[in-house]
């Protein structure tokens, strides 16, 4: 217990030392935290700590989707609902059926294998671009768009794939479609509806109590209760702490006063805190994706096959994003192609492909292979997409003026 203590201690330690580093630098902060993970890994290869998958469930993933959805508006959300929709909902399962397909017919994998590692690398996890918009003081619509697709297509990409590990190890005998179709509805709507309860309860206790404190600890329960609850319940755990998060930030954070559930006291420390906590679970989640990287054996395998499966992931976002883009072009929702770039280049892969990939069972054919190409992908558009994103949005105009000679 003392090791494990004194080990995150050292980890949080070296995580603010380059946050502190990266500020002066004006450098993305979540990048130099996974280039530092890499540097300690290979100056100390024995570094115990690593990424796994009840580490990324039960601690990392409930505090970054619950602050993100803290801060979406229902009105803003409703507003853009025909293209939020249909980038995470449609544009997640062509960019997992374009990689798999592509894995398929081009690197000859099973189709087992190709629909899981298909389906767990689909959903966007741009962290580190929402910091470095939050750093360079990006708003408006193309941040609503990047963090609200992130967030509703990672609760679509964790039900694809348990669909499909379903039918993977079954080898796709004893499920039929109409079963798989059921299953993936009771899992997405159940974690929906869960996560709504825990929302509405943790708000009507809060009219019991006006400590700033209590109501911070009813949204702490009510963010790892959902996920856990849904867990246990087997539905998803990620839209049960995304759709709690919501139903708080709407109702607890109103601009009526007569209509907020939460005292003002409570509102300010409970953002304060929880942009803490993100801060926090980010800071862990970089640096342990750096050490991870360096440990991960990429010279088992060719590295123009690791480069071709990044290409067919990059080719199967531009493939959601642009045509279903162009739907709306005609609309008042119209995304314009400066936007299309942005939600391209910017859809980074992160924290849910890596659990999802750490937890597939070890007699899953080519599991190995998988859970590589996972980290090179995670890999790639962290540093790669991460540190050419802010030469994007100049190029773009969409940094402030203030930004551009920075």
């Amino acid at each position: 217990m003392d090791d494990n203590l004194g080990r995150f201690i050292a980890i949080l330690g070296l995580a603010m030392i380059v946050a502190i580093c990266a500020r002066k630098l004006r450098l993305p902060f979540t990048i130099g935290l996974v280039f530092s993970g890499i540097g300690l890994a290979f100056s100390k290869p024995d570094f115990g700590t690593h990424l796994t998958h009840d580490l990324l469930f039960d601690m990392i993933l409930p505090p970054l989707l619950f602050e993100a959805a803290l801060s979406l508006s229902f009105h803003e959300l409703i507003i853009d609902a025909g293209p939020l929709f249909a980038l995470a909902g449609v544009g997640t399962i062509v960019s997992a059926g374009v990689v798999a397909l592509a894995t398929i017919n081009f690197l000859e994998w099973p189709v087992s294998s190709a629909l899981v590692f298909a389906s767990l690398i689909a959903a966007t996890d741009p962290v580190a671009i929402i910091a470095m918009f939050k750093d360079n003081k990006i708003h408006g619509r193309l941040r609503l768009l990047v963090e609200s697709e992130s967030l509703l297509n990672d609760g679509v990409a964790a039900v694809l794939f348990v669909a499909a590990l379903a039918w993977a190890q079954g080898d796709g005998a004893h499920e039929n479609y109409a079963e798989l179709i059921l299953m993936m509805t009771r899992i997405m709507f159940g974690g929906v509806i869960l996560g709504v309860f825990v929302g509405v309860f943790a708000i009507f206790l809060s009219f019991r109590t006006d400590e700033h404190v209590i109501e911070a600890a009813l949204t702490t329960i009510a963010a790892y209760g959902a996920f856990l609850l849904a867990e246990r319940f087997e539905v998803s755990g990620v839209l049960a702490t995304v759709s709690a998060g919501l139903v708080i930030g709407n109702f607890g954070f109103g601009k009526d006063k007569r209509s907020n559930f939460l005292s003002k006291k409570g509102q300010e420390f409970i953002h304060g805190f929880w942009e803490f906590a993100a801060f926090i679970a980010n800071s862990i989640v970089f640096l342990l994706i750096g050490v991870d990287v360096a440990s991960t054996p990429f010279t088992d395998y060719s590295l123009p096959l690791l480069a071709e499966i990044i290409l067919i992931v990059l080719c199967a976002r531009a493939m959601a994003v642009y045509p279903l883009s162009a739907l709306f072009l005609r609309s008042r929702r119209r995304i314009t192609l400066s936007e299309q770039h942005i939600l391209w280049w910017g859809g980074l892969r992160g924290a849910l492909a890596i659990a999802l990939a750490l937890s597939l069972p070890s007699d899953l054919p080519m599991r190995d292979m998988i859970l590589t190409s996972t980290f090179a992908v995670v890999a790639f558009s962290i540093i790669a997409q991460g540190l050419t994103m802010p030469i994007l949005l100049r190029k773009l105009n969409f940094l402030p003026h203030s930004q551009l000679n920075k």
